[in-house]
């Protein structure tokens, strides 16, 4: 894939290595016989970047299993974030939703790899670098979106508001937001300002999922195998990549806006599931916390919306691509 490696500078290093980071994990759990989610697609990413290149794709690549602490635990943890993240998606679609926002959209494939109900508009917004990169790859394997895929270049620490509406967006129309892998790396202020405009933008019946990591950890925590091995395996020094200034209560923010939402941890949903990462000693996953909020308002022409049943995944998970 020498055409896509081309433009790979803009997932070389910092936080766009990330996103090659978790396109290996979505493609080893792709090809786990107990696979929580499936994306073709990212295998593809990891090979046509030199810097990703030589990382497993496939478990039997991955020595240690489950108990290796990049490619078996952080990577299980981000399979089931993804299905967790999807089915949250899906359940809105069903519920009438017909327009997505994917913030910090990343190497994921919604778009192509989902069964969107007719008439689902999914908007992707990164930073110009990651979506062309994106579409090289996915031209390249001629991959075709299962939604109408509108795609957005733009600096979420800035205002980008008018330039989704210019991308066509409705803000009339209920949404749903999506902030995976997102806030974690947002200045504080940048933060704050991304869930006004999300607020702003969100008619009745919209909903926003996103992930958090309240406060600083403990040193102990800091040095887990986990943080280490991306560090010294992957080249990414996770810890210094996080801002680190204090962080915004951002569910008590929705909450005064209106909005209601419930916080969970990843352990609630390996105990749904019946597989992903589980606590252990000075656990680098334990802050992290899974948010879903609603407006809980009606969806014009579509019955009344609720606050989604984040841990019942049953039609949901016939939705996924197999």
């Amino acid at each position: 894939m020498r055409a896509a490696a081309a433009v790979n500078p803009a997932v070389a290093a910092g936080v766009g290595r990330t996103a090659l980071l978790v396109a290996a994990a979505r493609a080893i759990e792709t090809h786990r016989p107990d696979a929580l989610a499936r994306d073709p697609f990212a295998e593809h990413f990891v090979r046509a970047a030199p810097a990703s290149a030589g990382w497993p794709v496939r478990p039997d690549q991955v020595p240690a299993g489950e108990a290796d602490p990049l490619w078996g635990r952080l990577g299980r943890y981000f399979g089931l974030r993804t299905r967790v993240l999807d089915d949250h998606l899906l359940r809105a679609a069903r519920q009438g939703v017909r327009q997505v926002v994917l913030l910090g959209a990343g190497l994921d494939c919604r778009a192509f790899r989902l069964d969107w109900p007719p008439g689902c508009v999914v908007h992707e917004v990164d930073t110009a670098g990651m979506l062309t990169f994106k579409q090289a790859v996915l031209d390249r394997v001629g991959a075709v979106p299962t939604a109408r895929r509108r795609v957005l270049a733009a600096d979420l620490r800035l205002d980008w508001s008018e330039a989704l509406r210019a991308a066509g967006f409705d803000a009339a129309a209920p949404t749903a937001w999506l902030a995976e892998g997102l806030l974690l790396y947002l200045p504080a202020a940048a933060e704050r300002r991304l869930v006004a405009t999300v607020d702003r933008l969100s008619a009745p019946g919209s909903s926003l999922a996103y992930e958090v990591k309240p406060g600083v950890e403990a040193p102990r925590v800091r040095a887990s195998p986990v943080y280490a091995a991306a560090r010294q395996r992957a080249g990414i020094d996770l810890l210094s990549l996080f801002d680190g200034g204090p962080r915004p209560d951002t569910a008590g923010d929705l909450t005064a806006r209106g909005w209601t939402v419930t916080a969970r941890t990843p352990y609630d949903f390996t105990a749904v599931h019946g597989r992903g990462p589980r606590p252990e000693p000075d656990d680098a996953l334990a802050a992290n916390r899974w948010c879903f909020a609603t407006r809980g308002e009606e969806v014009r022409g579509r019955g009344r919306s609720r606050p989604a049943e984040h841990g019942d995944d049953g039609a949901a998970a016939a939705a996924h691509r197999r």
